[in-house]
Formats: C-alpha cells, sequence, structure tokens
C-alpha cells in the first residue's frame, strides 16, 4: 500500500511538472508593429527631444480615458483596428516603461515613431524619431532580451509564429522628397526615388525575415496628396495630384516586392495592405460614407493654417465622426476604422472577433 502511495505520488508530481512545463511553453500569437505616426502607439511621447510627439490634448480624446496617449489621432489606429478584428492584443509601445518579458509574450511590441521613414535621413528636422532600421534594431535588442528570458528555442518559437505589421513610407516623400531642404530632393527624381525605397525596404524586410519573421503585412501608401497640408499648398485647394502619382507608383513596386518575397524567402508570407481606392473614395464622395469634410482638419486654430498638429490652443469641430482628418497630416478615428475594414476585406482577415468596434 505504501509503495502504491508512493509511486501514484511520483505519476502525480510527473504530471504536474509536466503540465506546468507545457504550460510555459505555450506561445500566445501577438504582433510586433514596425511603422511612422500612423502607427505609433506612444513612442514618440518618451522622446522628449522629438519635435513629432502627441503628448498635448487633444489627441486621444476618443480613447479610453481621452488623455493623449502618443496617438496621432483622436482614437485608434488603422493598426489598432486591424489587429483588434484578428483577435490579436494590442501590441504597447517599446519606450513603455511597464515593458517587461510577460508583457512582451503576452502582447508583443509596437516600436512605431512618429516621423519614422523607410530611410535613415527622412524627418531628420524632427530630430528624435525611428527610422526603420532603428526600429529593426531595437527587435533585435528584443529578441536577445526574450531568449535571455524564455530560452533560445522558446523564444525562436515565439517570434517565428507572431504577426508583423510594417508601415513605413509617406514620410519618406512628405518629410523627405518633397521638401528641397533635404539632399534626396534633388539627389533623385520620382522614378529612381521611388526605386531607392523599394530597394531599401527590400533589404529591410529580407533583414526580418533572417529574424524570424514570416507571415508580414505591409501597409502601402493614401492619397498622400489629399491630407489637408498638401491641399493647403495648392492654390485651388485640391489635391495634389502628382504627389498622389507618387503613394501610386510605391504601391506598384511595394505589391510586386511583397509578391517576389513570398516567392523567394523561405516559408514567408509578405502580403500588401490596399486600401488606396478605398481612402480615395471617401475623400472624393464623403458624404457616401458619413463625412460631410474630406478636405480640413478637425483639430484646427480656426482660420489659421497650416497649424501641423494639435494642440490644447486649438478648437475641434463639433461633430469629429463627420470629418474625415484629424488635424493636417491623420484621419480621425471613424475614417481609421473604414480604411482598416478594406484591408482587413481584401486580405480576407477575421473579422469574428469584433462585430462593432469601439474606442476603447
Amino acid at each position: 500500500m505504501e509503495k502504491r502511495s508512493k509511486k501514484l505520488a511520483i505519476i502525480l508530481a510527473f504530471l504536474v511538472i509536466f503540465g506546468l512545463a507545457n504550460k510555459q511553453c505555450h506561445c500566445d500569437v501577438v504582433q510586433f508593429i514596425f511603422g511612422d505616426s500612423l502607427s505609433d502607439v506612444g513612442n514618440n511621447n518618451y522622446l522628449t527631444k522629438s519635435l513629432a510627439r502627441a503628448a498635448t490634448p487633444w489627441y486621444g480624446i476618443d480613447f479610453d480615458t481621452g488623455m493623449p496617449n502618443g496617438r496621432f489621432c483622436n482614437g485608434r489606429t488603422v493598426a489598432d483596428i486591424v489587429g483588434d478584428q484578428m483577435g490579436l492584443p494590442r501590441p504597447p509601445a517599446f519606450l513603455d516603461p511597464s515593458l517587461d518579458e510577460n508583457l512582451i509574450f503576452q502582447s508583443g511590441v509596437n516600436f512605431a515613431s512618429g516621423g519614422g521613414g523607410i530611410l535613415n535621413e527622412t524627418s531628420s528636422l524632427f530630430i528624435q524619431r525611428f527610422s526603420l532600421y532603428k526600429q529593426i534594431e531595437l527587435f533585435m535588442g528584443i529578441q536577445q532580451f526574450m531568449r535571455m528570458k524564455i530560452g533560445t528555442e522558446k523564444a525562436n518559437q515565439f517570434f517565428a509564429e507572431a504577426y508583423y505589421v510594417a508601415a513605413m513610407g509617406s514620410n519618406d516623400f512628405i518629410n523627405n522628397y518633397l521638401l528641397p531642404v533635404y539632399a534626396d530632393s534633388w539627389s533623385y527624381n520620382d522614378d529612381t526615388f521611388v526605386q531607392y525605397l523599394i530597394s531599401t525596404l527590400q533589404d529591410q524586410l529580407k533583414l526580418m525575415h533572417s529574424l524570424g519573421a514570416r507571415k508580414l503585412t505591409f501597409f502601402g501608401l493614401g492619397p498622400m496628396g489629399c491630407i489637408p497640408l498638401q491641399r493647403w499648398l495648392t492654390s485651388s485647394g485640391s489635391c495634389q495630384q502628382s504627389t498622389n502619382k507618387l503613394a501610386k507608383t510605391f504601391n506598384q513596386q511595394a505589391v510586386n516586392l511583397m509578391k517576389d518575397l513570398s516567392t523567394s524567402l523561405p516559408n514567408a508570407t509578405f502580403r500588401f495592405g490596399d486600401a488606396y481606392d478605398a481612402f480615395q473614395d471617401l475623400i472624393n464622395r464623403p458624404t457616401v460614407h458619413g463625412f460631410n469634410n474630406s478636405h480640413a482638419p478637425c483639430c484646427s486654430l480656426g482660420k489659421i493654417r497650416p497649424t501641423l498638429t494639435c494642440t490644447p490652443l486649438s478648437t475641434l469641430c463639433k461633430d469629429r465622426s463627420q470629418y474625415v482628418f484629424w488635424d493636417e497630416y491623420h484621419p480621425t478615428d471613424k475614417a481609421n476604422e473604414l480604411i482598416a475594414n478594406e484591408i482587413v476585406k481584401k486580405l480576407g482577415l477575421s473579422n469574428s472577433t469584433t462585430n462593432g468596434t469601439t474606442n476603447s
């Protein structure tokens, strides 16, 4: 009887230990986000010298507590909404002080930085920002950290099963090529600059693949020539078609790049998230989509234009759900929702987790 009890105790202990080990080795599927201000969730707020920060009211007014949270919007980003619809947790900012191995393991990391570009020289006027190469470098540091915490094998599995989002490129045009203070503006023409961007992006995505990225979505550019700032720069207030042409050319080449990488890289599924036409239609026919203004920012200093960012001195439009743009650069929460829905639909991503998204 005593031998049987000891044997049973050993079996139970083995099952407990084995069960805990299995639980400990379970990898949650998370996402790692690389991008600019359209995806930033707070990194730049910790870069105290950066001139691109969403740290003041009225940013975040329709998100959770209504306080600024680093998103350059009144509510959610496109990446927020796409991730929600895939049932994935929202990853915290890399510079969030609460970030540790448990939070990374449960939610991933968001490296996006306002002003960030594919090129290192992009947005240098903002002083502090993370370029895509810098974000990849920070990701490498996270990988080393997680290998130390949970072991190499488990960490490699964790990173291989994760989803990756890259949303870059608009700053490389608006805050680099289209500004004569940057050398790139006179060193290239439209075609050669786009080729330079795509070639650099190719090297960056190959590097990400070598670091374990297997499932990656690259968000394409929208009609950049139709953002309020670009329209204000024209005498007629209409969209700058030359800027939109740059976005279209870049998108076309990025589509081909994703296809080439998916074919040439082992086990790679790199996809292109395209919402250009849907966003353009939203701008051209706002009333069809439930808006009444698609040319001016909701947050502004009255008739003083351009104010570039939303400030505590700014006044808000009466109904934020009626405006396509929040400030001179960025869409509103409602516009982001329509853009995200288009990407989800085109990519066939799961929409079962949210039958009506919220701002929290």
